[in-house]
């Protein structure tokens, strides 16, 4: 089946997914049942839930729980200070040699930690003319990331049409993509995005976001494979989340889930404090624990870096 007709039957209301998880009248009434930032859940995803409870480490990331609704001190809107490195409507320039272009407001899912879920996406503007002039006049720039969003929402002609007009300009050597895509809809690697790719003189990097080991399955790494194929390098990002990957068990087996696939683990990231996720934050000094447990118990190419983003550092800063 087509991935467009695939997210076609992404749950996007709440009573439905509610239905289908069986879930009881008591645990619904924990549930914000009109939030701001709309529910978006792929049926693939759904199927791996345990039913009739909220502390499933997979539905946590998607289900808007009442906790939403608290304000807390020190969290945010804009928590990584987007707004202030914007550059025409969709480019960001926060670190050296590199530039993202936010290709799309459209996601493969919406994770209720999302730190851009306030972000502007300038949807009214169509096209990347202004953005492509920018990095065409800035020689320092040799990598774009296209990220979002989830650049894979995009169709592989527009795909095409962005990545022949980055070919052009001559500075550029890399082109990476952040995407959650293969991890709800494994689909959306199809032959004409494979070909796109096996044909770009830009080196393609390919990073995955996932956070739990029970998101990973067979034909993920199938779909993944045929990336690794190409030569292209796999890496993977992973968010920090109370009761969801806190522990040492779940964060060991999912590196070693994807080490064992060939995809290296790049970084392990402290949350991004945007309002409305306070119950997610884990603490600085769990995390650090935790990755001194994995540190002892994994080979060192298994172990991602514990990162934080601080607005206006250079760098991604360790922790």
């Amino acid at each position: 089946m087509p991935w467009r007709e695939i997210q076609r039957h992404n749950f996007t209301r709440i009573d439905k997914l509610l239905d289908f998880l069986e879930m009881s009248d008591p645990l619904r009434a924990q549930i914000w049942q009109k939030p701001r930032f709309p529910l978006n859940l792929p049926l693939r995803l759904a199927h791996k839930i345990t039913k009739n409870t909220l502390n499933d480490p997979i539905l946590r990331q998607f289900l808007p729980l009442n906790e939403e609704m608290t304000q807390t001190p020190g969290f945010m809107t804009d928590p990584v200070a987007d707004a202030t490195f914007r550059k025409g409507n969709k480019l960001l320039v926060k670190y050296q040699g590199r530039a993202l272009l936010s290709t799309t407001g459209a996601c493969a899912m919406n994770c209720r930690f999302c730190f851009r879920q306030n972000f502007d996406y300038a949807t009214e503007t169509k096209g990347f003319k202004e953005e492509l002039s920018l990095i065409a006049q800035d020689p320092s720039l040799s990598e774009i990331i296209l990220s979002g969003g989830d650049p894979l929402s995009l169709s592989n002609e527009t795909l095409k049409e962005l990545i022949d007009q980055l070919e052009k300009i001559p500075h550029l050597k890399l082109l990476r993509f952040h995407s959650r895509f293969p991890i709800g809809i494994p689909e959306r690697i199809d032959a004409g995005f494979l070909n796109m790719l096996k044909n770009t003189r830009l080196q393609p990097i390919f990073i995955i976001h996932t956070n739990h080991p029970r998101e990973l399955d067979d034909d993920i790494f199938a779909a993944l494979k045929k990336l690794q194929c190409l030569n292209i390098p796999l890496l993977s990002q992973t968010v920090l989340l109370q009761e969801v990957n806190d522990n040492e068990e779940t964060l060991k087996m999912l590196m070693l889930q994807l080490v064992h696939h060939g995809v290296m683990p790049y970084y392990l990231h402290q949350l991004d404090r945007v309002q409305g996720t306070a119950h997610f934050e884990v603490s600085q000094e769990k995390g650090k624990s935790l990755m001194e447990t994995l540190l002892a118990s994994l080979p060192g190419y298994a172990v991602p870096r514990y990162v934080r983003e601080i607005p206006g550092s250079t760098n991604k800063t360790p922790l």
